[in-house]
């Protein structure tokens, strides 16, 4: 008999359930994308139902198109965009607001505000991170200031999650209140020498530690999935970042291996093992993951706007009618003929980190076109990703000789190459793309 494991993997646009089978072969999957909600400017967020109803879909779905027993699954393991931030109350289950989404620029004067208390050093020491908006942290102080929720929370009232937490709260018996480390380490709250909350950075944004999740280790079981899901109750087995699940999927086990994942975002990680190196050129140390105890280090560069700047070209300018079509439009010119994009749509992240820059296009004259303005959308993704690449090798004293890649943009043939000319580096693009969904999986078979 054969026997399975179902990765969760719930993204920025999609929510997403893949079946693998023992031998790490997709049995089948199924995808649902979901509405993304602009408020403002700068600002994003998720109906909090979406994100549970679609992903619960998704893995109906996905078990019903394998044609498999629900007793061959040994396992589910969840894996999640990271700092979107959604707190809810305790009793009800009902979200306070909608989710603050991880591209979400709202709460740029809490950052400004921590600076000007002089704790930008504490919070890089500690957390690894630089203070910036991205991060859940503000967000959490944001919802509780906004909606009056501060007594509520200090009472136990209310919990904190990112995605995962969320997830697990909602699909897993008991109602665990968790997340892992990797999810912890993207806070902005949490130590990641002392694998502890840092009550520091939570006195100067206001945040009662009782509304915080208890932090389990990546590769653990958290409990059953709910029988009214699938029949019966299933382990859930891992829980863990998407970007941290997808350096697991590359086997990035080895100190200096590099990853990016071109997805929503380019996420850059280095294992740097035991090591937690501190970054002199813009990027953040956080946790790889955290296996029987013990935790694994990263330096890790984010880029906000990667795939998402195809998505724009194609919904927003509607000069493409699908993604795929960005590789023919590159191809078709010798140059973007002078023009350049820098898609700071939700600011830059690494190695620049400004919160306040906006998107720009330059060197547009009268013979510019369609093709040059999508060509120059891809090479900015490279840009961006060189920019990383450059800092990471700079940080961790490693001449990085390739790098392993994956993510929905990672298809495109023209954004490879253009990447490996350069970066002057071998680009590697594994036959399995849903390396993150695949980490998922691993963690969750090994606990």
């Amino acid at each position: 008999m054969s026997k399975y494991i179902i990765a969760l993997d719930q993204g920025t646009t999609s929510s997403r359930a893949i079946v693998f089978d023992i031998g790490g072969s997709i049995v089948a999957s199924h995808s649902i994308e979901f509405p993304q909600i602009f408020p403002q400017p700068g600002w994003v967020e998720h109906n909090p139902d979406d994100i549970l109803n679609s992903q619960v879909h998704a893995l109906k779905i996905a078990v019903q198109k394998a044609q498999i027993k629900v007793e061959d699954i040994l396992a589910i393991g969840i894996t999640n965009q990271r700092e979107t931030t959604l707190v809810w109350d305790k009793e009800t289950g009902e979200c306070v607001c909608n989710a603050i989404v991880w591209q979400c620029r709202r709460t740029a004067p809490y950052i400004e505000k921590l600076e000007q208390q002089g704790l930008k050093k504490h919070i890089i020491d500690s957390t690894g991170l630089i203070p910036d908006a991205y991060f859940s942290g503000t967000k959490i102080a944001y919802i509780l200031d906004n909606y009056q929720l501060y007594d509520k929370a200090k009472n136990g009232k209310l919990c904190f999650g990112t995605v995962d937490s969320f997830l697990t709260w909602n699909m897993v018996e008991g109602r665990p209140h968790v997340t892992d480390a990797t999810n912890a380490s993207r806070t902005m709250l949490f130590d990641i020498k002392k694998l502890d909350w840092d009550s520091t950075i939570l006195n100067a944004l206001n945040i009662p530690k009782e509304i915080l999740p208890k932090v389990v280790d990546t590769s653990s079981i958290i409990g059953m999935l709910k029988s009214e899901y699938l029949g019966k109750p299933i382990p859930v087995a891992s829980l863990v970042g998407d970007q941290h699940a997808a350096l697991f999927g590359q086997m990035c086990f080895e100190k200096g291996m590099v990853k990016n994942t071109y997805g929503t975002g380019c996420f850059m990680l280095m294992n740097t093992g035991n090591e937690i190196i501190k970054s002199n050129n813009g990027l953040i140390s956080t946790l790889a993951w955290k296996i029987n105890g013990k935790p694994t280090y990263a330096i890790e560069g984010s880029v906000f706007m990667g795939g998402a700047t195809v998505k724009w070209l194609r919904d927003e300018l509607k000069l493409i009618n699908h993604s795929s079509e960005s590789e023919i439009y590159a191809k078709s010119v010798e140059s973007t003929n002078g023009v350049y994009l820098v898609p700071a749509f939700t600011g830059l992240g690494a190695p620049h980190w400004d919160m306040y820059s906006r998107g720009t296009i330059v060197g547009m004259t009268r013979g510019t076109n369609r093709a040059h303005i999508v060509r120059a959308a891809l090479e900015a993704i490279c840009y961006q990703s060189n920019d990383l690449l450059k800092a990471m090798e700079a940080d961790s004293k490693i001449d990085t000789y390739k790098m392993r890649v994956d993510g929905g943009a990672s298809e495109n043939s023209f954004l490879m190459q253009f990447q490996a000319d350069i970066s002057n580096i071998n680009i590697e693009r594994p036959n399995l793309f849903e390396t993150t969904a695949f980490g998922a999986a691993l963690l969750a078979g090994l606990s």
